[in-house]
């Protein structure tokens, strides 16, 4: 993301979010009354253009996968919060509305993003009018000067209680020492910590006419000034996550029997670049 820009891939995948909320049939993968206020009048001719038609099937299955794997974190971060925990970091928060909608009362919310990207967001919320949850804390990193684990103490992060840890729409935009250090950040938190994370596979272990799908996104976030740079199969992000257990690693198949069973709609995931990831301490 470009110095005090917010990120544009930020807003792609807000859009998404929000056009699940209008276009696509009940019940929805990801119920988030929030999603299309937030975007307000700003973008509201945008998220008119934005593509919803599952005919277009490689604009509906990313769809399907930006919102399947918002509610897989979600629906982890319940299992986190039955067993006590009380912290939830967003690491690359973006426009994620789940801090307003929070059901559980004692938890707290901590949104990481780069100061740029989050004034954005305040200013959209003021623009809607939508109240800031008090539990909420907004946490500014600038991965170029600041270090995330000063960051978030600032913020009143509690780095001796556990937390569960929402990564998602980040990995592939990282170098692989600044992947590292964050999980190793992530691996010295309390027991019963947890994290979900989304990762892109690397073009050689893809079918032909997936690797030229993964061409042109890369192209498109590229333009953006947000270029792909880290891939993993699933045996090397297990041996990165060595610290952790209970790992479970969906691709698209368990991920479409798990929220697009049966839909009358026809939305699901396609192909096998993209996948989704649980673990814990």
């Amino acid at each position: 993301m470009e110095e005090a820009r917010p990120s544009r891939t930020a807003l792609r995948v807000a859009l998404r979010r929000a056009a699940h909320q209008l276009y696509d049939a009940k019940p929805l993968v990801l119920d988030d009354p929030v999603a299309v206020a937030i975007l307000g009048e700003a973008y509201a001719e945008e998220l008119q253009r934005t593509p919803t038609k599952v005919t277009r099937r490689a604009s509906a299955a990313l769809r399907a996968f930006l919102v399947a794997r918002s509610r897989y974190a979600e629906d982890k971060l319940v299992e986190a919060v039955a067993e006590g925990v009380a912290q939830y970091v967003l690491l690359g928060a973006g426009l994620d509305t789940f801090a307003h909608r929070n059901p559980h009362r004692k938890l707290l919310v901590f949104e990481v993003d780069h100061p740029a990207t989050q004034q954005w967001k305040r200013e959209l919320l003021a623009h809607s009018r939508l109240p800031v949850p008090e539990n909420l804390v907004y946490a500014p990193v600038d991965f170029e000067s600041q270090m995330l684990a000063q960051q978030l103490q600032a913020a009143g992060f509690d780095l001796r209680a556990p937390a569960f840890f929402a990564w998602l729409g980040v990995v592939p935009y990282l170098t692989f020492e600044a992947f590292r250090a964050t999980i190793e950040f992530i691996a010295s938190r309390g027991r019963g910590s947890g994290l979900v994370l989304d990762y892109a596979q690397p073009r050689s272990a893809l079918p032909f006419f997936e690797q030229l799908a993964l061409d042109s996104l890369a192209a498109r976030v590229k333009l953006a000034g947000e270029p792909f740079q880290l891939f993993f199969t699933p045996t090397e992000i297990a041996s990165e996550l060595k610290d952790f257990y209970n790992l479970e690693d969906l691709g698209s198949p368990e991920l479409n029997s798990m929220y697009f069973a049966n839909r009358t709609d026809s939305l699901q995931l396609m192909g096998s670049v993209g996948r989704l990831l649980s673990a814990w301490l």
